[in-house]
């Protein structure tokens, strides 16, 4: 009688947990050392699709072969450091691939109930619970933590525009009107009046390049259309008709005929004139400019390589800052460092990229691949 109650009571005690456990969705296993098989609870084959399957589950290797290859190793070390005494506790986050194809991420639990005389484990209890949701979550706070991040440097930039730049355009202008203010020469007040000329055509071009930054990094939605790419170069260089004559640049322009892209006409047309322009204007003081225009696809996307026989930029040094705002790398008096920043932003505003590879006394090459889609993401 005495046993019988105590069989009934455990009984009861096991559906009471297993009970608990289901409704809060939480899956049990347990593995047996000695016998290399593995027990799953209904919850657990049913969060990953096999509840009606009798088959799953019977083999210890029948949910570990669906755990994602990104997260085994990871998977098998937490287990086995559970084993030789390194954690208490296992504790694992994997994400193992459900009936219908996709993945969920489950946190696993587990810890040794039982040893053997040797002090070999030989049972091992755990728990499954999806955190999906949660991981999700955490994915896009991220994000969200990025784009953040992304949004305060380039505000940054901004502020580096208002405190340096504006400020120094009224510092020169307070300083030229005070001479002016106090000479009495009217020949000075002339030279003065041509400076004051000078500082506002560069305030003017400050404000110029501010509003061109403001609009690409603030206008969510560029209208695209199907652009011929090779055509847009050839009129680019029909604009730059005047620099390419005087700097006697050679520029071959390989790209295919009938290559087309949807983008945003403005932006294209930027991307291009910068870089062709900074390629004559960074040119090597010993020879002529030689600048050569490739393309080719692959996969949907675009690639386009502008290679030029330039100075180069030593990008062990200047690497981490060729595409920052009013970064400059050489000596030119016209060089402001926002013609890259902006063609970075015109190109990434499609979900591209633009790399550079460059010797220094050799030349530069810049790579641009655009994914070939009807509408920025």
């Amino acid at each position: 009688m005495h046993q019988n109650l105590k069989h009934n009571l455990n009984h009861f005690d096991s559906n009471k947990w297993e009970i608990a456990l289901s409704i809060s969705k939480i899956g049990m296993w347990e593995y047996n050392a000695k016998t290399d098989t593995i027990f799953l609870s209904d919850c657990s084959k049913e969060l990953i699709g096999y509840l009606d399957d009798d088959q799953f589950g019977r083999h210890s290797d029948d949910w570990n072969n669906l755990v994602h290859p990104e997260d085994r190793f990871k998977y098998h070390k937490d287990f086995n450091d559970h084993i030789i005494g390194e954690n208490p506790i296992y504790i694992n986050k994997h994400r193992v691939k459900c009936k219908d194809g996709t993945y969920k991420w489950i946190l696993d639990k587990g810890q040794i109930v039982e040893r053997d005389i040797n002090g070999d484990y030989i049972r091992f209890i755990g728990t499954h619970t999806d955190i999906t949701n949660e991981v999700d979550s955490e994915t896009k706070i991220n994000n969200a933590l990025i784009i953040a991040t992304e949004q305060n440097t380039k505000l940054k930039n901004f502020a580096h525009i208002v405190t340096h730049n504006l400020k120094e355009h009224a510092a020169n202008f307070e300083s030229l009107l005070g001479f002016y203010s106090e000479t009495n020469d009217d020949k000075e007040k002339d030279e003065l009046i041509g400076h004051l000329n000078q500082v506002a055509n560069s305030l003017n071009n400050t404000i110029v390049n501010l509003k061109q930054i403001v609009a690409v990094q603030s206008k969510k939605e560029t209208d695209v259309e199907l652009l011929n790419i090779n055509e847009f170069i050839e009129e680019s260089l029909k604009l730059l008709d005047i620099i390419i004559v005087k700097s006697k640049a050679k520029i071959y322009n390989h790209v295919c005929k009938n290559l087309s892209i949807n983008y945003n006409s403005a932006y294209l047309e930027s991307i291009i004139q910068n870089l062709l322009s900074n390629a004559i204007k960074y040119k090597h003081p010993d020879r002529d400019p030689v600048i050569t225009i490739e393309s080719f696809t692959n996969d949907g996307q675009i690639c386009i390589k502008i290679s030029d026989n330039g100075r180069g930029i030593d990008l062990d040094k200047f690497g981490k800052d060729v595409f920052k705002l009013y970064k400059t790398f050489h000596t030119n008096s016209n060089s402001e460092g926002v013609g890259l920043y902006l063609i970075k932003n015109q190109i990434e505003a499609f979900n591209g990229s633009i790399d550079i590879d460059s010797i220094v006394d050799v030349g530069t090459t810049f790579t641009i691949i655009l994914p070939n889609k009807k509408n920025p993401t």
